[in-house]
């Protein structure tokens, strides 16, 4: 090849990963959209594809819906209690990123849905939600409450052999949701080797845009 085609080359490509990285941008920054600054990935299907509403039991076993318990930014978990490694990990790195909000007037409220229909109570729950924050809210409830939920945040859980192991374990998704009271709903994930200094500075972002929209 020769120079001149060689660079021809190398110059038609540049201009395909520019047009590229324009279009991926253009999809990001929709007109419109008071997250734009924000956000730092898609979302396959759209924001609007996850969230919705859902009735879960707290920790006193009073049955509340999505509404009550999303008064404020706040960050949703799925997990069980009798996970031995990833739950406690991923909700110590949430309230970790909690806590440093709070320390700059942020007040986002921490979220923790067991997917643990058998085992896992509404006290149970709400204890181990408590260990991690103080203000982290702790949720459960019957089979199909918690596969509406899942359902709606379009996560994924599936038991192993529950019926021949009380210590079975549950295979489930890791993400964390970072959601919005109605009409705004949900806006960002986040994933498990995102950290508590990352996590707070974007949802710090996805905070201060919030409020000033309202």
């Amino acid at each position: 090849m020769s120079i001149s085609t060689r660079s021809y080359a190398i110059g038609a490509v540049a201009i395909a990963a520019v047009a590229l990285g324009a279009t991926w941008w253009a999809t990001q920054r929709v007109p419109g959209d008071m997250f734009a600054q924000c956000r730092q990935g898609a979302v396959a299907g759209g924001i609007a594809a996850i969230g919705g509403p859902f009735t879960l039991v707290d920790k006193t076993g009073k049955t509340v819906t999505d509404k009550e318990v999303i008064t404020k930014p706040s960050l949703i978990y799925f997990g069980y209690t009798f996970c031995p490694d990833v739950c406690p990990l991923d909700n110590a790195r949430n309230a970790e990123a909690i806590y440093q909000l709070d320390d700059k007037n942020y007040d986002v409220t921490p979220v923790f849905i067991s997917v643990d229909f058998i085992r896992d109570t509404p006290q149970s729950v709400g204890e181990f939600a408590e260990v991690m924050h103080p203000r982290m809210i702790g949720l459960t409830g019957s089979e199909a409450q918690i596969r509406a939920a899942s359902t709606a945040y379009r996560t994924y859980f599936k038991m192993k052999e529950p019926e021949n192991n009380p210590y079975f374990l549950i295979d489930h998704s890791t993400q964390t949701y970072l959601t919005f009271p109605e009409p705004v709903g949900f806006q960002e994930y986040f994933n498990r080797d995102d950290t508590p200094e990352e996590m707070a500075g974007r949802i710090a972002c996805f905070v201060d845009a919030w409020k000033a929209s309202q």
